[in-house]
């Protein structure tokens, strides 16, 4: 279990920084600036970015193990 235990964490973290970032994505900041630029805010750029490659380091972890 002891081994698991990062790889948990990372998973965790990661689904925290996925939600946190879709929630950020749908704001009300996030549609002004995809209304003028194109393109949702930085912050939930990197909070969904953050988000996949912990999930993804998280689960593959736990799937080598």
């Amino acid at each position: 279990m002891n081994k698991n235990m990062p790889s948990v964490v990372l998973l965790v973290v990661g689904i925290v920084l996925l939600i946190f970032g879709l929630s950020a994505y749908h704001s009300a900041s996030s549609d002004v600036s995809r209304f003028f630029t194109g393109a949702p805010t930085n912050k939930a750029l990197w909070l969904l970015i953050g988000g996949a490659i912990s999930s993804i380091a998280g689960f593959s972890g736990l799937a080598r193990s």
